[in-house]
């Protein structure tokens, strides 16, 4: 039996709920035919009123979890109730992967709709809690259910819930919870923007699988511009190249080239060594090592029994010496020795050396050569995708985390989990989405919002950001409960679209809606982008140049900034301007491939099809005339290649294509070939140089590269773009200094992709006027 307590509510406030629930989602049902509301309901032996929580039946029997906000019966008879849901792990995007998630664990949402009274199963107990970094769910006051988070369907974002405390910082009315969220949506907090005042302190970036430093590069420079410091104290990589890449343009920056497994395991190590080191006192002993040490024996100065240490010069966590044994070593100088003939040695051959253990620990945590929890304010990263992408014909479809690539994502996440810092960001590329019905995407998420970060997915193109490609990427945000969390910023130009993300993300791509006003600038083309550089012959291997003509286009004059320019702070004391250009210079084609590019015609959309003796069908498939003869090259081939007529089944484009001025490349890859990808300099007979596809990726042109030619391209083809890397630093600079709001898109100041440091503030006063 179901007994009903009177109670009338005016029509304002069924009004207002009304609104509340359809803007949320507006498929759910929503009863207009409303004859009174009820404060209680009797259901069985129990009684419900407003406010409490309540198994709800559902499809197929499923148990959901509500918030009872009204009892009310229509016109017709009917008995409802309007529910606020909460969502359960397995309800969200992450699905509880690998189960790990308290199953107590609930999130809080504006969702809302009605349902006949008879859903109600039984009263349940949820609780708030506070969420916290490294909180378990074994610590919380029992209950049934307890949330912490709220949860988006947009964006797939966890975010912590707007209390009375943060309403009233923002100068809005405290309103119920389920209503404020909703009334913040109408306030664009980004209209108050940032003063010119720089953030007193400064935050510490780590930044992983760092390759030559495009992502924190970019984070630098975007975050400079909302006026917070953001400094990258730490860069780690397996790539030998790619770090002196990056300590060539980041000389304060400790660079560590080793394997992030092995890294993580350091960072532990060196957690317990400062402890043990900086906070009781060890006695000194006299620093000898036996002759069995590793030392070169070219010195007669030292006695060949025992070697003296000079002093510890640096540590590693792994098998440096090759010896089938991982472990902590220490790098040593030894007296009488000179730095190249310093050896690594395992800590527990030095037992007899601890005073030398000891002041190279005192001094490395002083200097911070190694950060400790609480040391990193951000990491940011992208670990290896090899093991996911469409590139890669070899992928584990069967168990993707078992491939080394892939696992690379389980230790990111482990080194967030040691460090704790205030805020992540991770990149990927969109397969992560794809491949395995998403699985590794969702891991990411799952691992954050267990850490109880909050967290935020978003798929950005390149060319959005001012670049002449598309390149579509993932980034995730993650932050701690008590920060903002950090927004996407909108495009600022229109792209011409190549390929989109899968079904089921599309809420998650970064775009405006269709009937959103916006304001866009052009697509950036290639001709925008290297008009300007002077021309070069194949086989080019000048390692620096002169520009010879001036910039011709927004970007160019952008791009040509100098790194004082861009970052506004003086280098190394002085005020430097550039005027050579480096890395001009192509990966050689072989002989054979340059005469047949040579043939390729300098016009738009040319490509190996042009080539005499090639024939194309009515089926698009391109095929060898069987009435002409085979042209043969001095070498004794073919002019057109065999692999050009099987590339695609023939019916591509590619093999030897000429891009041209007024178009867009999908993606820089890590290597330019031209048997698969059209990456023919318009009017020139070579492949785009080194610093074009530096270019294309938002380089500038100050930022210089090591290693071999292949090496460097492949550092650029790995890096993430800096234009959309310095968009996002310029969001996560809003949200240090509490100046994002709650939604998850914000709009970038105009002429924001290609001003410089000091042209950016001379711009800012006049957005803050309109």
């Amino acid at each position: 039996m179901i007994v009903f307590n009177i109670i009338l509510f005016g029509s304002m406030f069924f009004s207002v709920h009304v609104m509340l629930a359809c803007s949320e989602d507006e498929e759910d049902e929503i009863i207009l035919n409303v004859e009174c509301h009820f404060s209680q309901a009797k259901i069985g032996n129990c009684i419900f009123s407003l406010g409490d929580c309540a198994y709800i039946k559902g499809d197929g029997g499923k148990k959901h979890v509500g918030r009872i906000l009204e009892f009310f019966k229509t016109t017709d008879g009917k008995n409802y109730f309007r529910v606020q849901w909460f969502y359960k792990v397995e309800d969200t995007v992450i699905k509880d992967v690998g189960d790990v998630h308290d199953k107590r664990r609930l999130f809080y949402s504006t969702i809302m709709n009605d349902n006949l009274i008879d859903c109600i199963v039984s009263k349940v107990n949820v609780k708030h809690v506070s969420p916290r970094v490294g909180l378990k769910g074994n610590s919380i006051l029992s209950s049934d259910f307890y949330y912490d988070m709220e949860y988006c369907v947009d964006y797939s974002t966890f975010r912590s819930l707007i209390t009375d405390n943060s309403l009233k910082n923002q100068n809005l009315p405290a309103y119920n919870s389920i209503e404020a969220v909703s009334i913040l949506s109408t306030v664009n907090l980004l209209e108050n923007m940032p003063s010119s005042e720089t953030y007193n302190a400064e935050l510490a970036v780590l930044d992983l699988y760092c390759g030559c430093g495009g992502m924190s590069t970019g984070l630098c420079l975007g975050a400079k511009l909302s006026c917070v410091n953001l400094v990258t104290r730490w860069a780690l990589d397996s790539d030998k190249s790619a770090c002196e890449s990056l300590k060539l343009n980041h000389p304060e920056t400790q660079v560590r080239n080793e394997a992030a497994e092995d890294f993580l395991e350091l960072l532990k190590e060196w957690e317990k060594l400062c402890r043990r080191y900086t906070v009781n006192d060890v006695e000194r002993t006299y620093p000898l090592r036996s002759k069995t040490s590793k030392i070169p024996k070219n010195s007669n100065e030292i006695a060949t029994d025992e070697y003296e240490v000079s002093r510890i010069v640096d540590i590693c966590y792994g098998d440096p010496n090759k010896t089938g044994k991982h472990g902590v070593n220490f790098k040593v100088h030894w007296k009488g020795y000179s730095s190249s003939e310093d050896t690594w040695e395992p800590i527990g051959g030095l037992s007899n050396c601890l005073g030398s253990i000891q002041d190279f620990v005192r001094y490395g945590k002083k200097v911070k050569i190694l950060p400790l929890p609480g040391d990193v304010d951000v990491i940011c990263g992208g670990p290896p995708c090899q093991g996911i992408s469409g590139y890669n014909r070899y992928r584990n479809v069967d168990s993707p985390l078992d491939d080394e690539r892939n696992h690379q994502i389980v230790v990111f996440m482990d080194i967030v989990k040691f460090l704790k810092p205030k805020y992540v960001l991770m990149e990927n590329v969109v397969d992560i989405l794809r491949f395995d019905k998403a699985s590794l995407g969702r891991y990411a998420l799952s691992r954050l919002v267990h850490m109880n970060y909050q967290a935020r997915l978003g798929i950005l193109a390149a060319g959005c950001y001012g670049l002449p490609q598309f390149r579509l990427r993932v980034f995730l945000w993650g932050a701690h409960p008590c920060e903002n969390l950090p927004q996407f910023p909108l495009p600022t130009h229109d792209v011409i679209i190549r390929y989109w993300p899968p079904p089921e993300f599309e809420r998650n791509t970064v775009a405006y809606d269709e009937d959103q006003p916006r304001v866009l600038e052009e697509a950036v083309v290639l001709h925008d982008a290297i008009s300007d550089l002077p021309a070069v012959t194949n086989d080019e291997t000048s390692e620096e140049m002169s520009y010879q003509k001036p910039p011709g286009t927004d970007f160019q004059r952008y791009i040509r900034s100098t790194q004082y320019e861009m970052m506004g702070s003086v280098l190394d004391g002085t005020m430097k301007t550039k005027v050579s250009l480096y890395d001009h210079r192509p990966y050689p084609l072989f002989e054979d491939d340059y005469l047949r590019v040579c043939q390729i015609p300098k016009r738009k959309g040319a490509n190996f099809r042009d080539l005499p003796g090639v024939v194309v069908g009515n089926d698009n498939v391109a095929r060898r005339d069987s009435t002409e003869k085979h042209l043969l090259l001095p070498s004794g081939k073919p002019l057109v290649p065999d692999y050009a007529f099987t590339y695609e089944q023939g019916k591509s484009k590619r093999p030897f294509a000429r891009l041209w001025w007024d178009e867009t490349v999908p993606t820089v890859l890590t290597f330019p070939t031209c048997h698969s990808q059209a990456i023919l300099h318009p009017e020139q007979d070579r492949i785009l140089t080194l610093r074009e596809c530096a270019r294309l990726q938002g380089f500038p042109d100050y930022y210089r590269f090591c290693g071999t030619v292949k090496e460097r391209y492949c550092q650029v083809g790995n890096a993430v773009a800096v234009p959309v890397a310095r968009a996002l630093g310029y969001a996560l600079g809003l949200a240090v200094r509490k100046l994002s709001g709650n939604e998850p898109l914000m709009t970038l100041p105009r002429n924001f992709s290609h001003s410089n440091y000091f042209q950016f503030t001379e711009v800012w006063p006049l957005e803050t006027e309109e």
